[in-house]
């Protein structure tokens, strides 16, 4: 009998061989991704264009809405008295609502300036509607529930007084009673576990104020209208929302427009008090994992440092991938997000240089009033500070941990910045360029 006559009842299709097991496909994309970082294009981005003509003195506010009516309720009262401190005006982007909430604000706040989308829009496009209309300076964004504490804005708008070329002033995030206080406002990009992600807030210092950060929450942040229009604003391709707000403040960043931490603007945050009503918790990770990449592959400019930021999210994903099916998905994506390229111009200040003084080793502490005598920037251990002359000086120091300054130090010198590390380090060198350079501009 021919043995081609003989048929198997147990035979498989023959493509079932190929069906790949999910660590398998896994992996696979891992390396995918992997390869398509190394290749990453460049593309030519378009030559800057001037500024825009300075505004008229003053804050635009600018609130995204969806459906809280009673966030705004429970928020009006406290915004309108810290407004009412300055030139203002107020612009609440109403996206999609089915709570009346346009009708219930031009009944209670007729002032107040109404932009209503009937569908939903995600936080860069709403918040942009409003930076299209705003007429003063200042731009402030603010999450519908956040609730401010006195002085809000006027400590937002000084840190413009004191920082040359200040692009964004970003608030003090408190939690309500009992809950874990999740964001601070000190913005920092620091590993610390291969698992986590890198962006994180830390707990701020007893007496800091005007610490560099990474980047200000979009949620409570204060920016040059200026420069945030000809950054194009915030890049609609984060959708729905998540890192936006990083992006539009690296950009900022690489152009040498810095942001601070303003301690005496402080806020309580109703954490997701919005988007946890339309996503659960596994949608609101796979949103901020695909963000995060996309923030990586489209916004870092320097090859090497994309190149060993893009490592290290790829492997924090392959390792919770197998607990997470959001990191997974996320890992699939990640190949096609590098392949869109990323910017072909040099930043105009260090990316490195940017990441050493953001990453929680700086601290700056305000000391005694200036004098009006010349400026003297000091880098000195505490241990053996040199004479002062007749001046105002600015001192960077370092120890081995962030702690307030002793108080006989502050009254000598005019700002502290203080590093954790030693005399001859990354952080400390950043910190020393970046407080002769504000220093040479006040």
């Amino acid at each position: 009998m021919a043995l081609g006559g003989c048929r198997r009842t147990d035979a498989r299709p023959p493509h079932a061989d190929l069906t790949l097991s999910p660590e398998t496909q896994t992996k696979l994309w891992y390396k995918a991704a992997r390869l398509a970082g190394w290749v990453r294009p460049r593309w030519r981005l378009p030559a800057r264009q001037p500024l825009p003509a300075p505004a008229a003195p003053g804050i635009s506010v600018v609130i995204p809405s969806r459906t809280g009516r009673d966030l705004l309720a429970a928020q009006f009262p406290g915004l309108m008295r810290e407004a009412a401190a300055v030139a203002h005006e107020i612009l609440v982007v109403d996206n999609g609502s089915t709570d009346g909430t346009e009708a219930w604000l031009r009944a209670e706040y007729p002032k107040v300036q109404v932009l209503t989308s009937p569908t939903p829009l995600s936080f860069a496009a709403a918040v942009n509607r409003g930076i299209a209309r705003a007429c003063y300076s200042h731009i402030c964004l603010l999450n519908n529930d956040m609730i401010l504490e006195p002085g809000f804005f006027t400590a937002l708008a000084a840190a413009f007084e004191k920082v040359p070329n200040l692009f964004c002033a970003t608030a003090q995030i408190r939690f309500p009673a009992g809950v874990r206080r999740e964001e601070t406002g000190k913005a920092v990009l620091r590993y610390e576990s291969p698992v986590d992600l890198p962006i994180r807030c830390d707990e701020p210092v007893e007496g800091e104020d005007l610490t560099w950060v990474l980047y200000g929450s979009g949620g409570c942040s204060l920016y040059d209208a200026a420069m945030l229009r000809q950054l194009g604003g915030m890049d609609e391709a984060y959708a729905p929302a998540y890192v936006e707000d990083l992006d539009v403040c690296y950009r900022a960043w690489q152009q040498d427009w810095p942001t601070v931490y303003v301690a005496g603007a402080a806020l309580e945050h109703r954490h997701r008090a919005t988007s946890s009503r339309y996503f659960n918790e596994e949608q609101l990770e796979e949103i901020l994992e695909l963000n995060y990449l996309r923030f990586l592959a489209g916004t870092v400019a320097s090859p090497p440092l994309f190149r060993r930021l893009w490592k290290q999210a790829l492997v924090r994903l392959l390792i919770r991938s197998g607990e997470s099916e959001a990191a997974r998905r996320a890992l699939r994506e990640a190949a096609g997000l590098a392949l869109r390229g990323g910017p072909a111009r040099s930043p105009r200040y260090s990316e490195e240089m940017l990441l050493a003084l953001t990453d929680g080793s700086v601290a700056v502490f305000p000391g005694r009033a200036p004098l009006g005598r010349p400026r003297k920037l000091i880098v000195a251990a505490l241990s053996a500070l040199p004479a002062t002359g007749d001046s105002d000086p600015v001192l960077v120091t370092w120890a081995d941990q962030l702690a307030p300054p002793p108080r006989e130090v502050l009254a000598r010198f005019v700002e502290v910045v203080m590093v954790r590390g030693h005399e001859d380090s990354a952080a400390l060198r950043a910190a020393r360029a970046q407080t002769a350079e504000k220093w040479r501009g006040i």
